[in-house]
């Protein structure tokens, strides 16, 4: 089996599983009960949060954990809107973000927010001067993602702050970071609200991350035993401790992991590039472990049942909007049948050279068999 579609979710790291397993088996103790079982999960629940919070560099008050970067999105931009609407009512997000982002845009359409769109280059840039427009007096947020989960393409999130701080300097920003964290350097003191997920760095699903800056106020999208909590409920201490391990083995050696992610990209485009129909989408900002292409006369899901019979595993788009074109590669390009027919090929560290070898040979059969059926 060759899979490649560690941008949609990544297998659990067998040291992470062990922490899982240990943690259920000799932790079952609410961490909210007095007794003395209840004390040694609560001390187990208090160095989870203390690792976290140092690995990210940030205060063990700054973060919340979630069931993942689709409910940490929901209290950022929900928790915001409703908590700073007297100073305004437009919020701004990029035309790159994950379905999830734009899920909750139309929920606050419909609670009377009005929502802009933040056009981005060929590159899948943002358009600096179309945040300038878009980023007003009565803007209270922006939320543009550090990485495209379709193309890899990064946005500079130092340069997004100052442009909207010039503009206005009580908006605040909230970016998507569950494609960057892991795979290259990034630090959520960039920005006001971040979001991410345990799936994506080969922790378990069920678990994530929404850092909040101690300035800030979220209005809660949930409530129990105590006022102002953003997550009430039993910790789920199992996925919390899992989520720890998982995060300190993403951001040790990351120079070096992504060196090797950088030189199977390389290869993967040299080999594609003598295929004068195929058009490379990942632009040179987008990181390597996101390859987006366009086959442009096969249709990708045809593909990707080829490639699966050689048990070889790729993706269309985002795996939440799987089998629909490609929004972030039409906001790119302006082309239709670019859009439709892309495939994501993501790669990873864990990944073998051989596997790269194994892909591009069932990748050449497949392609020429079904482009002579045109």
């Amino acid at each position: 089996m060759v899979y490649l579609d560690y941008s949609s979710t990544t297998p659990v790291l067998p040291e992470v599983l062990d922490s899982y397993n240990k943690v259920t088996e000799e932790y079952f103790g609410n961490p909210n009960s007095l007794h003395s079982l209840g004390i040694k999960s609560r001390e187990l629940l208090d160095s989870a949060t203390k690792q976290i919070a140092e690995l990210l560099n940030i205060k063990e008050t700054e973060f919340v954990m979630t069931s993942g970067a689709t409910e940490a999105n929901n209290m950022a931009l929900i928790g915001t809107a409703l908590t700073y609407k007297r100073y305004g009512n437009r919020i701004a997000v990029s035309k790159m973000e994950h379905p999830s982002i734009y899920g909750i845009c139309k929920y606050l359409e419909y609670i009377g927010f009005t929502i802009d769109l933040i056009d981005v280059t060929e590159e899948g840039v943002i358009d600096f001067d179309d945040l300038r427009r878009k980023v007003t007096k009565d803007t209270i947020l922006v939320s543009v993602c550090a990485v495209n989960s379709e193309t890899g393409a990064r946005q500079p999130l130092k340069t997004v702050r100052q442009v909207i701080r010039k503009n206005n300097e009580n908006c605040i920003l909230h970016s998507d970071m569950t494609q960057a964290i892991g795979k290259v350097n990034i630090s959520v003191n960039d920005v006001d609200l971040a979001s991410m997920s345990g799936h994506k760095i080969y922790g378990p699903k069920g678990v994530g991350l929404l850092y909040k800056n101690k300035n800030l106020v979220l209005t809660p999208l949930l409530y129990g035993n105590h006022d102002g909590e953003l997550k009430p409920g039993t910790p789920a201490l199992p996925l919390i401790v899992s989520f720890a391990k998982a995060l300190r083995l993403a951001l040790k050696d990351l120079p070096k992991k992504e060196e090797v992610v950088r030189k199977y990209n390389e290869k993967i485009v040299a080999h594609l590039s003598n295929y004068p129909n195929i058009k490379i989408n990942s632009s040179k900002y987008c990181i390597p472990h996101i390859l987006n292409i366009s086959l442009m006369n096969i249709k990708p899901e045809t593909f990707i049942h080829a490639l699966e019979t050689d048990e070889i595993y790729v993706s269309s788009n985002t795996a939440c909007a799987s089998g629909e074109p490609s929004k972030s590669v039409m906001n790119m390009y302006k082309d239709e049948t670019r859009s439709k027919t892309t495939i994501r090929i993501s790669l990873s560290h864990i990944t073998l050279p051989s596997e790269i070898s194994e892909f591009l040979e069932s990748f050449d059969k497949h392609y020429n068999e079904l482009n002579t059926l045109r």
